[in-house]
């Protein structure tokens, strides 16, 4: 562990290096924030300290918060939704270590981009952290 930030009076945002055997999640877990039906599970704040995973060519990962600190994977929505220009996604694809090809939705409709699931739960659209956030699937940023 690296850093905690604290994201509202229940939640933390928790900065993890290394991770399990499996690296990423298969699908989104029941309270995944990718997840359209668990928008609101988690404060905004949350959301604003996570952003820079979602920038151009970032180093760092969206991690399921599910899996917890000690065996961390990546997020399945974050993989699905939000990694297209991911740095360490894009090396991991390459290397091996992640199978893309195994992740889905499981039938849950999922947030188009970091962006949307932020301002979905309560960050501002104007708000500056926004602002590097690729939009998605067609690599424009906002």
């Amino acid at each position: 562990m690296t850093a905690t930030r604290p994201a509202g009076k229940n939640h933390q945002v928790v900065t993890v290096v290394g991770g399990a055997a499996r690296p990423h999640m298969q699908r989104p877990c029941p309270r995944c924030p990718w997840r359209v039906d668990a928008t609101g599970e988690f404060p905004a704040e949350a959301f604003r300290h996570s952003a820079s995973t979602s920038y151009d060519m970032a180093e760092s990962v969206f991690s399921c918060h599910e899996a917890g600190m000690e065996a961390p994977r990546t997020c399945a929505g974050f993989l699905l939704r939000g990694a297209e220009h991911n740095l360490a996604v894009r090396l991991g694809t390459l290397s091996g270590r992640y199978d893309l090809t195994a992740v889905t939705d499981g039938g849950h409709e999922l947030h188009a981009s970091y962006r949307a699931m932020a301002i979905a739960n309560g960050v501002s659209p104007s708000d500056p952290i926004l602002a590097p956030c690729r939009s998605g699937q067609d690599g424009e940023f906002l």
